[in-house]
């Protein structure tokens, strides 16, 4: 019991600030392809769900693409994203920090995104280190949040049952995961202004925040423990 949490975080807007990147490049390349989009759409309507998904949804509101164009459309679309990642592309402001202050845990980086998107991601900010080959993509594992199904595989991968887990993720699907998946949910909310929490989550909105939300977490989980043993 007295092992740390392991720690299952997402990607885009927890780990980087690649959002805006993301939303900037949907916005340039969809148009070509007859999907009128825009940055704010992504960012206010669409914000970490999965690619493939937003696509069927811009094809039901304005035109059907066919599987060559929606290939070539993701194509295009991936390529400019690595060509921005790797130039513009940085970590969320004192994430850093809070990953140095959690060496600590076991820690893994779960996304929608595809393994070669999260790998390029942690390279260009120096993230690679903390996570090593824990890089669990939903297309690699053919499962997408909100389905649970992706935060449990990761931790079945790390070998921590999901009551020992902890989901840090800014995005409201990545929250209703890790909720559906009876894990612990700390959400890295960055616009309370626009964004709630929901209930039963802990709510931090700075990455330097993280490592304290961790312990109290922690500290909870030995409490339960503890009392669950005194009730046998």
């Amino acid at each position: 019991m007295s092992a740390p949490l392991c720690l299952l975080f997402d990607s885009d807007g927890t780990l980087v600030d690649s959002e805006i990147l993301l939303a900037e490049v949907m916005a340039e390349v969809l148009p070509r392809y007859g999907l009128p989009f825009t940055a704010t759409q992504y960012m206010e309507e669409f914000r970490g769900v999965r690619f493939l998904t937003i696509v069927h949804e811009l094809e039901r509101r304005h035109r059907a693409l066919g599987e060559a164009q929606r290939q070539a459309m993701e194509a295009a679309m991936r390529e400019l994203m690595d060509a921005r990642m790797r130039e513009q592309l940085i970590p969320i402001p004192g994430m850093d920090e809070a990953l140095d202050a959690l060496r600590d845990h076991p820690r893994a980086v779960v996304s929608n995104g595809p393994e070669r998107k999260i790998r390029c991601a942690m390279e260009c900010v120096g993230f690679a280190p903390h996570f090593g080959d824990n890089l669990f993509s939903a297309y690699s594992l053919g499962v997408w949040k909100p389905d649970p199904a992706l935060y449990l595989k990761a931790a079945e991968a790390m070998g921590h049952p999901p009551e020992r887990c902890v989901v840090i993720d800014d995005a409201a699907v990545g929250i209703a995961a890790g909720l559906a998946a009876g894990m612990q949910v700390i959400h890295l909310n960055r616009f309370p202004e626009l964004e709630a929490t929901p209930a039963g989550v802990t709510a931090i909105h700075h990455a330097r925040d993280l490592p304290a939300a961790v312990e109290r977490l922690s500290q909870q989980a030995m409490h339960d423990f503890m009392l669950h043993r005194s009730m046998k």
